[in-house]
């Protein structure tokens, strides 16, 4: 069989099917701990499930404009505003289906074969892969001071006259890093001079800890105009607990607004009616929902970084923010994938290969669960690589036994 070269070349989703993997283990009724997954456990808003009873109860579920139906660009607006303190036009507005099918159609939008897009890593597994459905070049970027917290420099030195765009996702998915309102600034001013397109994915910006406030790209943009080359990414998978709703934005200039429209009219036309009433109600309904996840996960956090802190050998980093904590495993196996299937084999504890997010030896390890998940989960990790670990352990009724240390 002959694929095309893009076929051919972009990868499967290592985090869709490692979640895969892991429901089948369930199924079968295996006791599998989920610490990879990227979805708040909690429930959606009810005003948003109500709004969707209500909607499907009408039997009016029709075909929607391909940039979303009016009502949820008029919320996306008025979130705009409260959060970002920037005025915009229905016409700066397209609705999509999530924010990975927003960055994606953006990507379309400016984005021409071998030119090449710019990226901090960590990063989050899709950029490279969006990248390359659009014949462009991806350029992951490692902070040079070996940090989660990339600088100026580190970016200004992969740009050629090939860079057509920077992406930044802050706070970051997979470490959790909020990078620092300087180097926000700086990209944002460097990107204007430059005529670079910035990409600001902004999808965890309200889920962020320890009184740390979001931080607002628009700040430090002089040119407000329709020429600007900005472009925010947000939806409400992340903050609202609402990932099977797939509903996502994106705020730009109109021209390029009105380029994904078109794009996504011919693509996928307008995202679900159904969905698009849900993401309108959880957008203006009470917001407590947003504060309450947000101090879930923040406590999550702390119980995660005090069990990995308590065995030696792990090099654990404190997220700022998000629902994830990339963790150095290093020291005991440098292959992040063998490591992976390994915990998954030996212990049922699903992890993300650090591999996929750009930088092996590191896993990715996510606070969205339970309590109970969390101090579980990292037990059977510590019992199956600590070799000062007892050398049994009890799953519910049964009885491990550690043969491979």
């Amino acid at each position: 069989m002959s694929l095309s070269l893009i076929g051919k070349s972009v990868s499967v989703s290592a985090t869709l099917k490692l979640n895969e993997t892991a429901a089948i283990l369930k199924q079968k009724g295996e006791p599998v701990i989920h610490l990879g997954g990227g979805e708040p456990k909690t429930k959606a808003p009810v005003e948003a499930l109500m709004a969707v009873a209500g909607f499907v109860n009408s039997g009016e579920i029709r075909y929607t404009p391909a940039d979303g139906i009016p009502a949820l660009k008029k919320a996306i607006i008025r979130y705009t505003e409260e959060f970002y303190n920037r005025k915009v036009e229905p016409e700066n507005v397209i609705a999509s289906s999530g924010a990975k099918q927003s960055i994606m159609v953006a990507l379309q939008a400016i984005l021409n074969p071998q030119e090449e897009v710019i990226f901090p890593a960590p990063y989050w597994v899709s950029y490279p892969e969006m990248v390359k459905l659009i014949g462009g070049v991806p350029v992951p970027v490692l902070a040079e001071d070996g940090s989660f917290y990339p600088r100026l420099q580190d970016i200004e030195q992969r740009v050629t006259s090939y860079t057509k765009c920077i992406i930044i996702n802050s706070p970051n998915n997979p470490t959790g890093a909020m990078y620092p309102e300087q180097f926000i600034a700086e990209i944002v001013e460097f990107c204007e001079k430059r005529g670079i397109w910035l990409i600001m994915d902004d999808i965890y910006h309200r889920l962020i800890f320890d009184g740390k406030k979001p931080l607002n790209c628009y700040n430090y943009a002089k040119d407000t105009s329709e020429n600007s080359k900005l472009i925010v990414i947000n939806g409400v998978s992340k903050q609202y607990a609402m990932t099977g709703f797939r509903i996502g934005w994106t705020i730009g200039n109109k021209r390029l607004i009105s380029a994904m429209t078109n794009i996504q009219a011919h693509q996928t036309s307008g995202p679900s009616a159904i969905t698009q009433i849900a993401a309108v109600a959880a957008i203006n309904g009470v917001q407590s929902s947003v504060e309450s996840l947000r101090l879930t996960l923040e406590n999550n956090r702390n119980i995660m970084m005090d069990r990995l802190n308590s065995f030696d050998g792990v090099k654990a980093y404190k997220p700022d923010g998000t629902f994830y904590c990339f963790a150095d495993f290093s020291y005991y196996q440098k292959d992040s994938t063998k490591l992976s299937k390994f915990l998954l084999d030996k212990v049922r504890v699903l992890t993300m290969p650090g591999i996929e997010f750009g930088l092996d030896g590191f896993l990715r390890l996510s606070t969205c669960g339970t309590v109970r998940e969390i101090t579980e989960g990292i037990e059977r990790i510590k019992w199956a690589l600590d070799p000062n670990a007892p050398n049994e352990l009890y799953i519910g009724e049964r009885k491990l036994v550690r043969d491979w240390l």
